[in-house]
């Protein structure tokens, strides 16, 4: 028995096998387009069809796998324009509800971000360990939101996970999250809830931007843009809805709350001077 079947056999079967084949997916073992294929999988597993078929299910509902009618499942692919959608969803969902869940966090909850942002700064070199952190860094918001919020929240974080992991490869993104994460929780530690939900803000647009335009920097974002003018957020792009890196951004109403500093997708900018 091999040390993969004797792990899951150790465990919850379906809830073993979903966290196998899901960390397999992410990690790009199972690459884009790879056929899961059942009767491989149960061999290769040492588990029967069953709870395979299920843990498989589980999968296509988070996205990762998509079902094709006679050709089985197969490895979803890893599309912009999906990312993109997702980061556009959560600049709707999440920038509020923190700035609602701000008064919910204990003293206990911050000192956990805290920690959580240490790690971060200690394996900024180690991109999967780096952004195991971030991860836990944001799901000690994340388990203060309603249910059915928390739900749609972590299904999109699950469609951008594999995206991510590549962008956080690159030299300069952990220090660029690591610095919008440090005035997050500094937010969150004055129970600043305004500056916390537009720190909220400009980190996902900063994160999307990076992770789009560094798989191909001609994209044209539209779901985006739109969730930015719903944000009354106003960023440089041209009439196509291609934005060139670093793009300035400013918020309509001054940006009271936001610190002053930029990333290497973003410079943020005072609004111009209203015309006389």
């Amino acid at each position: 028995m091999t040390t993969s079947a004797r792990q899951i056999r150790a465990g919850t079967t379906v809830d073993a096998l979903y966290r196998t084949l899901r960390e397999r997916i992410i990690t790009g073992a199972y690459a884009p387009g790879w056929r899961m294929s059942q009767e491989q999988l149960a061999t290769e597993l040492e588990v029967s069809r069953t709870p395979l078929r299920e843990a498989l299910q589980r999968l296509e509902a988070d996205g990762l796998v998509v079902a094709h009618a006679n050709r089985g499942m197969h490895v979803a692919p890893l599309v912009n324009s999906e990312t993109e959608q997702s980061y556009a969803l959560r600049l709707l969902l999440e920038p509020p509800t923190v700035g609602a869940t701000v008064e919910l966090l204990t003293d206990d909850d911050i000192e956990q971000m805290r920690n959580h942002l240490a790690d971060m700064r200690t394996h900024r070199a180690h991109s999967r360990r780096f952004q195991d952190a971030h991860q836990l860094f944001h799901d000690v918001a994340l388990d203060r939101y309603p249910s059915n919020f928390a739900d749609l929240t972590r299904q999109l974080h699950t469609m951008i996970y594999r995206h991510q992991s590549v962008y956080l490869s690159h030299a300069r993104t952990p220090d660029d999250f690591i610095d919008s994460d440090q005035f997050f929780l500094d937010a969150i530690s004055h129970r600043n809830a305004a500056s916390a939900r537009r720190i909220m803000e400009f980190h996902l647009i900063d994160a999307a931007l990076g992770l789009v335009l560094d798989a191909d920097p001609d994209h044209c974002f539209d779901s985006l843009l739109l969730a930015m003018r719903g944000r009354d957020i106003v960023i440089e792009h041209d009439e196509r809805g291609r934005v060139e890196r670093p793009a300035r951004i400013y918020w309509i109403d001054s940006d009271p709350v936001l610190p002053d500093f930029a990333t290497s997708n973003l410079i943020l900018m005072a609004p111009p001077e209203p015309s006389a």
